[in-house]
């Protein structure tokens, strides 16, 4: 009985070092939590010659991105358009949804910290028959090296959304895009 109860105990004690081994190996780099996050967001918009409810109908699908960004779409989980489903584009979860836009974010990811990832797609009335489309991302970018880099990455997502902006218009509008 003795025997038994040391081996327990030192089986535990073993465990517990491990473990603490474990997470003092573990940099902040490898940590997913930001100490101190610093959220920016990026607003963007263009208006369109048709009414919201056109426009939705063909640039609002969940995987309609795969158009309009020149991008692999497809659904990986749950279904289309509904809460909860998961598109291949960075695993985007939809966490938001109303009659004119979606709401997703991006699931936080292994050896990574999570920057909180979010956008948001509406097509938003302006008169019985124009609209604007306004596309709004959110994230922390705290984990860049410095201001500079903060900004090239914002430069970056700003030209990259603007054309993918530009693209949805056009579609909206009744046209084609140019061949990749």
């Amino acid at each position: 009985m003795q025997n038994r109860f040391t081996s327990i105990i030192v089986g535990c004690a073993v465990a517990l070092t491990c473990v603490i081994s474990n997470a003092a190996q573990t940099s902040a780099q490898d940590r997913i939590v930001v100490d101190s996050p610093t959220y920016t967001f990026i607003p963007m918009e263009i208006d369109v010659d048709r009414p919201a409810a056109e426009v939705w109908a063909r640039v609002g699908g969940y995987c309609d991105i795969g158009e309009w960004f020149g991008i692999g779409c497809t659904m990986t989980s749950g279904t289309e358009g509904e809460f909860g489903s998961v598109r291949s584009v960075a695993n985007e979860v939809l966490v938001g949804r109303t009659e004119l836009s979606y709401t997703y974010t991006q699931t936080p990811r292994e050896g990574r910290p999570y920057n909180l990832y979010h956008g948001t797609l509406e097509a938003r009335p302006v008169t019985a028959t124009t609209s604007k489309l306004v596309y709004t991302l959110i994230y922390d970018n705290s984990m860049l090296a410095d201001d500079a880099a903060r900004e090239a990455d914002r430069a970056r997502r700003l030209a990259s959304f603007t054309r993918a902006l530009e693209n949805m218009k056009i579609l909206a509008e009744g046209g084609t895009l140019p061949s990749r």
